[in-house]
């Protein structure tokens, strides 16, 4: 006798569809390995066929992509607590980098490329249009004045990326020996916050 789809629970709609493919992914992912994981691996965890998953997703980057995108909000809404203490450009860049390494590989969905060891495609992903965005966002989310700092949209994207690319290649190439947060703090303070704080436009003075 043939299975129903679904393991016979099937969704109200595609985005409980979409919901439950990211779910069975992650789930993938964790037992298998980003690698290792395939299209017919997340759809026998689901009890459906390869192109019911073909439906929402073209390849398993697109899902792991997707699966990482999930946990944003949630991350955003816990580093803009975490952070609560930042209030200019230079805490930001310093801050962020140094918390995003401690907290973006346990991150059950944003961290999960790094977690399992895929760096290639999370170094790939990191410096999308997409990733660059998120990385805006999370700066958008501190406490801090960013007019009055001197950044526009397309400044704070520029500083977004460089964010990204720095936090990716502490990330990627630790120090040896290893730099203790106080250290690596200084660091970023004293080689990477005045280049990148250098080219902002100050606003301009209107005389009255």
């Amino acid at each position: 006798m043939r299975t129903r789809g679904w393991q016979g629970d099937l969704p109200q709609d595609s985005d409980e569809a979409r919901a439950r493919i990211l779910a069975a992914a992650a789930t993938c992912v964790e037992r298998f390995g980003a690698d290792k994981t395939r299209l017919a691996d997340v759809a026998g965890e689901l009890g459906v066929t390869r192109q019911t998953v073909y439906r929402y997703f073209a390849s398993v980057d697109d899902m792991l992509v997707a699966v990482a995108q999930a946990g944003v909000d949630d991350f955003l809404d816990r580093m803009r607590v975490e952070l609560a203490h930042v209030h200019t450009a230079s805490d930001a860049v310093t801050e962020t980098i140094i918390w995003c390494l401690h907290a973006l590989p346990e991150e059950p969905a944003i961290g999960l490329m790094v977690r399992t060891g895929k760096t290639e495609f999370f170094t790939r992903e990191a410096t999308t249009p997409g990733a660059v965005a998120l990385g805006a966002q999370m700066l958008r989310r501190l406490d801090v004045d960013w007019a009055a700092e001197g950044f526009d949209d397309d400044a704070l994207s520029g500083l977004a990326e460089l964010v990204m690319r720095v936090w990716l290649s502490f990330l990627l190439y630790p120090a040896s020996p290893p730099r203790s947060d106080d250290e690596l703090r200084d660091y970023i303070r004293t080689w990477v916050c005045p280049p990148a704080l250098a080219r902002r436009s100050v606003p301009q003075r209107v005389d009255r």
